[in-house]
This record gives C-alpha cells, sequence and structure tokens, in this order.
C-alpha cells in the first residue's frame, strides 16, 4: 500500500470516527480542505480522497462551492468483513467470488441508469488506472476508485456503501504483479475498457457480462491460471 493510501484511509477512519462519536453529527459541515490539510499535515490529493471515499460510503455529502456536510452517523461496522486480514488465495478467491455476485448487477445498473456525471467519473477513473497501471502500488488505489466509480453509477447507495466499507483491501493483485520488470496489466486495462463501453451504450446484460468476465478473469489470474 503506498504512503498516500495509508495517509488517505488514516484520514477517513479519524472523519469516520468523528462523525460515529457526534463530533460531527448530521447536517454538520465537515472541516473544509484547507482546515483539514493543516490539522493532519496532508496534501489535498489525499482530502479530496477521503472525502470521496466518505461521500461513496454515504456518509457525507459535498454541494459545489458550499463544502461537505455530514448525512448520517453509522451504526457501528458497515459490513463486517475485514478484508484487510484476508491472507489465504481461498480467502481472497471467496472474497472474488462475492464480488462478481454484487458488481455484475452494479455494473447492469449502471447501464440501465447511466447519466453524463456517472458516466464521466467512470472514465475518468479508467483512464486513471490505465495511467499507472505498470505502478503496482498506485494501481491498487486506482482500481478501486474505478469499482468505486462503477458502484456509484448504479445510482444504488447500498451497493456504494458497501463497496466503500471493503476499501482497497478488496483489490485482489497476482503476485507476479509486484516483481521487478513484470509487464503491465493490459488485459485489466481492456477489461475496465468493455465494462465502459457497456455502461456507456446503456447495455445492462452487456455490462453485467464485461464485468463477470473481468472478476473471473482476476480470479483466474490470481490463481496463476
Amino acid at each position: 500500500m503506498s504512503a498516500r493510501t495509508t495517509r488517505t484511509q488514516s484520514l477517513v477512519d479519524a472523519l469516520r470516527a468523528r462523525i460515529v462519536e457526534g463530533d460531527l453529527a448530521p447536517g454538520r459541515a465537515v472541516p473544509s480542505e484547507n482546515e483539514l490539510v493543516a490539522e493532519f499535515g496532508v496534501s489535498r490529493t489525499v482530502v479530496r480522497e477521503a472525502m470521496s471515499r466518505l461521500q461513496a460510503a454515504g456518509l457525507v455529502e459535498t454541494l459545489r462551492g458550499r463544502g461537505s456536510f455530514v448525512l448520517a452517523r453509522p451504526s457501528g461496522e458497515p459490513f463486517g468483513v475485514d478484508v484487510g486480514g484476508l491472507r489465504s488465495l481461498g480467502e481472497r478467491v471467496e472474497l472474488l467470488e462475492f464480488r462478481v455476485a454484487v458488481e455484475t448487477e452494479a455494473a447492469a445498473l449502471a447501464a440501465l441508469r447511466r447519466d453524463e456525471e456517472g458516466l464521466a467519473a467512470l472514465g475518468r477513473a479508467a483512464d486513471a488506472f490505465a495511467r499507472v497501471v505498470d505502478r503496482p502500488a498506485d494501481a491498487v488505489a486506482a482500481d478501486f476508485a474505478f469499482h468505486l466509480a462503477v458502484a456509484s453509477a448504479s445510482g444504488n447507495r447500498y451497493l456504494r456503501e458497501l463497496l466503500g466499507s471493503l476499501g482497497e483491501p478488496m483489490i485482489a493483485m497476482p503476485s507476479a504483479r509486484l516483481r521487478a520488470g513484470a509487464p503491465p496489466a493490459a488485459d485489466v486495462v481492456t477489461e475496465h475498457a468493455a465494462v465502459v463501453l457497456a455502461v456507456g451504450r446503456g447495455d445492462a446484460e452487456t455490462a453485467r457480462a464485461a464485468m463477470r468476465v473481468h472478476l473471473t478473469s482476476t480470479i483466474a489470474r490470481l490463481a496463476g491460471r
């Protein structure tokens, strides 16, 4: 996990704790970007990524020109799976099988409910991953952002919250990708592009199939097949 990713998650955890404890009650404004930069000693990029995750989890809403506001106080952990603790290949495959069940439907809903904003965000996420695909530490964060963008485009807050609660540890990267000189994962870029194309066309069945192909191919790559 990259240093920026770690800082982002630390900020997410700190703000979420304030919401849980009532220090930031529903309806209250979240400290401004400048205030968070000064308080936590992080970059603006880290603050923006943290706010995006909180927004994806349904905890805050960002209003253009006004800032971010707390929507609700979470009741405990939104999803009781510690994906960061997964170690065995079997556990990681089981998580991917779970994701197949959830994310294929998210992709189908994204196609049915597509709008300009969701499509633009999805395209940016796919492009961002393609730019860092040869840098594994950055690719994990970008890959997670892509899948979160699909869930957000579905228009279903529970899908957004579920993916947001799983976090970056849900991304499974084959160990071969971490070795020096490993070729970029061009196949993953192509698979992402297929999802974006199907969503853009409003083709729910093809979007569902494209996401299934992507995640089942990830299982095969993880298992070295």
